[in-house]
């Protein structure tokens, strides 16, 4: 059965390697509406799917009826749990998640059943006909509580689940990760000691700071909802066309719910309208294939958004506890901190979410005596998992916050203080492991307080424009009481995947020559979401093998895996995976002119190069054009081929007493300057200017690098100001981009970005990932500006315009 499931060419012919700026092969058709996503599959004889979803937060199932649902003209399947033909529970991490609701549901929108039909309004009318009897149970929406309180109700029974060992959960506790350096080592264990410790360090600092935060629940707010299609092979495996992060941990999870070997379930990348982590957990991928292998014909899934809304991860909200103590002169002596986020109701990536918001939870800041309690818990609230920033955009937020409050405290510039407790390269963070590779912290919050300030709005050409003005066109302000405010973030994120996860990234390179040109493929199975990766490696397989030509695989599980397209790792780990195989194949051109005699004796690999189109010699010039070497493929020609896997340096656990291990790859940093001007009447706010300096390490494409800076600052700005996904009794109140607010172009400010290119020598090419720093950076700068206009503590991300003007609503 040959599926017309239109997976886009992203072929590349432009000449641009490394440090330029190429077109993206899929820029033109997304912007033309010519782009295939995975909405748009399309196969003659398709069936629908639907999914029937829990009204109730936390209910006991005491029975389904699916009578009525079959008897829908139509319909094709009906399945519930007792339909699953293999393991009853799957799990990013933990297998804690089941694949149907077969005891209890946990959240509200968990599905339950899943239907096919020949029309997805049959398939939803059906839906609407599935009888199941709830016991509903009162809700466990409380985190703190989750975390702290021994007799709260558990989500999960103790022997429900396979939890992680080494966590040591405890209760509703995913996991629990304290961290303790200097004084408070030796009290680690003995809260009584501890206390001890903390009351000589407050009697030594000159300013003591102690605050609780909130960041709120953020959702990636991708366009492209969920959606993807199954089609049934010969063989009784399965292909899965669909919208993903990473394709081999899908595999790897829906094989064993189908009962099949994982090489009877081959995936496909369709096309993907977003991720930012949501993508990373599975949604509708089981039950699409359960779905068709059950009626043998391909079923497809496509979500509206307010299924979206209940069908993926969002970002971990979370409650913080902060204490910093300073010394007369800034240097800090002290900080505590209790971070407790939220994974709902089941783990997804909650466990490596606490291991960042501990590790880096107090900050690239020079700190001699630490405490650190985070905890990951299970609620009855919305699943959370990965979101560009990784547990780091949370405790960020904390942190600066407090770096504000004590430079107040101290009548420091925010930036001295700063200045004056910056890490830079050899420093350790909390867990004692070194920086080992360039920080310029210092030099770029300098350089960030530096920039040329955005013009005062009483100089501008019409200062009533309303565009101008918070409220914006909608117009509802003069310029009355309008307060400017400027503030300022830093963030340290970690970059690539941590704590002994032995992260990799595979690829396939293939050289041969074609209608009388060389031609490069390169196949790796990496998701491009949107980020550009997809035009990053033809600039890799340009600048290695000097070839014009670089046809890009649409990427599939047909090549190892590459890993998910998440922690900023898809150009560090896929570019070095693209750039070592374009080696191999390198060293075999080399070895085929050696072998024909074209290499003059005495000539080492190193004074060779292949550079446009030819095997070049630096002392001896042109030897040989890679056409005339490898001949016409299609004539028996030589065709050099190599799959590489590139892995990057190991990284260590974090212990579980004392929180100590060099337990990440890389670091990345970003410093924001934010200028806003707020009504403090009616709590509205206009980002004026959103600046931001950020080591790259090494530019691949200057273009799509802005972008992404662009990006990440915009969906900070979305934290700090209107994104908060509202929960009230684990139930969602506003599933809907009506209620869920998110930046437009009007919100979004002019950005002047000023990019350091300081090599880590570790990287390829030196590159740090980029896209996910800004988003830590850019949120507390924004509150910060907000802060300074109008007085007031905010301690909730996002602000609220109840929180300027002082209201309780």
């Amino acid at each position: 059965m040959a599926a017309t499931t239109r997976v886009t060419d992203l072929s590349s012919t432009t000449r641009d390697g490394v440090g330029t700026s190429p077109r993206r092969p899929d820029g033109t058709l997304k912007v033309t509406g010519e782009f295939a996503y995975s909405s748009d599959m399309w196969m003659e004889d398709m069936l629908w799917g639907a999914t029937l979803r829990s009204p109730h937060p936390h209910a006991r199932i005491l029975g389904i009826d699916i009578t009525e649902a079959l008897k829908v003209a139509g319909v094709q399947a009906v399945l519930t749990h007792e339909d699953v033909p293999g393991e009853k529970r799957y799990g990013l991490e933990f297998q804690d998640q089941p694949v149907l609701a077969f005891d209890k549901v946990r959240y509200k929108g968990e599905p339950v059943a899943v239907v096919a039909a020949d029309h997805p309004e049959t398939a939803r009318r059906a839906m609407e006909r599935i009888r199941v009897d709830y016991e509903v149970l009162d809700p466990v929406s409380d985190s703190r509580q989750a975390a702290l309180d021994p007799d709260c109700p558990l989500v999960h029974e103790a022997d429900e689940v396979p939890h992680h060992p080494e966590y040591n959960p405890r209760g509703n506790r995913l996991r629990y990760q304290p961290i303790r350096t200097g004084a408070f080592t030796e009290a680690a264990g003995s809260a009584e000691r501890e206390e001890k410790v903390l009351e000589g360090l407050r009697a030594e600092a000159a300013a003591v700071v102690t605050t609780e935060y909130e960041v709120g629940m953020q959702d990636q707010a991708f366009l492209g909802p969920e959606s993807g299609m199954a089609v049934p092979a010969e063989d009784g495996g399965v292909d899965l066309y669909v919208a993903t992060q990473w394709l081999h941990a899908d595999q790897r999870q829906i094989a064993p719910a189908l009962g099949l070997d994982q090489e009877q379930v081959r995936l496909t990348l369709a096309g993907v309208g977003g991720a930012f982590g949501a993508r990373e957990d599975l949604s509708m991928q089981i039950h699409a294939c359960m779905l068709a292998l059950h009626t043998g014909k391909p079923v497809k899934f496509v979500y509206n958004r307010e299924e979206s809304f209940y069908g993926h991860v969002h970002r971990h909200p979370a409650k913080m506890r902060y204490e910093h103590g300073a010394r007369a002169d800034g240097s800090l002596l002290y900080a505590t901190a209790e971070v407790i986020v939220d994974g709902g109701a089941y783990a997804s990536a909650t466990p490596a979410v606490v291991g960042v918001a501990s590790s880096l939870g107090l900050g690239p800041y020079e700190i001699p005596n630490a405490l650190m309690d985070a905890y990951g818990v299970y609620t009855t609230n919305p699943p959370c998992g990965a979101m560009r920033g990784f547990g780091a955009v949370q405790s960020c937020f904390a942190y600066e916050s407090q770096m504000d409050k004590l430079a107040a405290e101290l009548g420091m510039h925010p930036v001295e203080l700063r200045v004056r407790n910056a890490m830079s390269q050899g420093s350790k963070v909390i867990t004692g492991q070194e920086i080992d590779m360039p920080l310029p912290m210092a030099e770029m919050l300098e350089r960030c307080r530096d920039l040329p300030m955005p013009p005062e709005r009483s100089t501008l050409a019409d200062p009533s424009d309303q565009r101008m003005l918070p409220g914006g066109v909608a117009g509802t302000t003069r310029g009355e009481g309008v307060v400017r405010g400027v503030g300022y973030g830093v963030g340290l994120k970690n970059l690539c995947y941590s704590e002994e996860f032995d992260d990799y990234s595979t690829a396939r390179v293939r050289m041969e020559v074609a209608g009388g040109e060389p031609v490069v493929q390169v196949h790796t199975a990496a998701a491009e979401v949107g980020q550009g990766l997809v035009t990053v490696k033809g600039q890799i397989a340009r600048t290695e093998l000097g070839v014009e030509k670089v046809v890009i695989a649409p990427s599939d599980t047909q090549v190892g895996s590459a890993g998910s397209s998440s922690a900023s790792r898809q150009s560090y780990m896929t570019g070095g995976a693209v750039k070592v195989a374009c080696a191999s194949v390198r060293d075999e051109v080399f070895s085929l002119a050696r072998a024909k005699g074209l290499v003059p004796e005495g000539l080492e690999d190193t004074d060779l190069s292949l550079t446009g189109g030819k095997v070049v010699s630096a002392t001896a010039g042109a030897l040989v054009s890679l056409a005339d070497l490898l001949g016409e493929a299609a004539e028996g020609g030589a065709v050099v081929e190599h799959t590489r896997e590139f892995h990057h340096r190991p990284t260590e656990a974090l212990d579980p007493q004392l929180g100590q291990g060099a337990s990440h790859t890389q670091f990345g940093m970003c410093v924001h300057r934010a200028v806003v001007d707020v009504d403090v009447d009616l709590g509205l706010v206009k980002v004026v200017a959103l600046d931001a300096v950020q080591d790259v390490g090494k530019v691949l494409h200057p273009q799509q690098l802005a972008g992404q800076i662009q990006g990440g600052s915009t969906q900070g700005l979305g934290l700090a100001l209107m994104e908060e996904i509202q929960v009230e009794g684990s139930e969602i109140r506003n599933p809907s981009f009506t209620d869920y607010l998110i930046p437009t172009i009007l919100d979004t400010p002019p950005m002047r970005i000023d990019v350091l290119e300081r090599p880590d020598p570790h990287a390829p090419y030196g590159l740090r990932g980029a896209g996910e720093p800004p988003t830590l950076s850019s949120t507390p700068a924004i509150v910060a500006a907000v802060r300074e206009a109008t007085g007031r503590p905010l301690t909730h991300a996002p602000v609220r315009p109840e929180d300027i003007v002082g209201i309780d609503v």
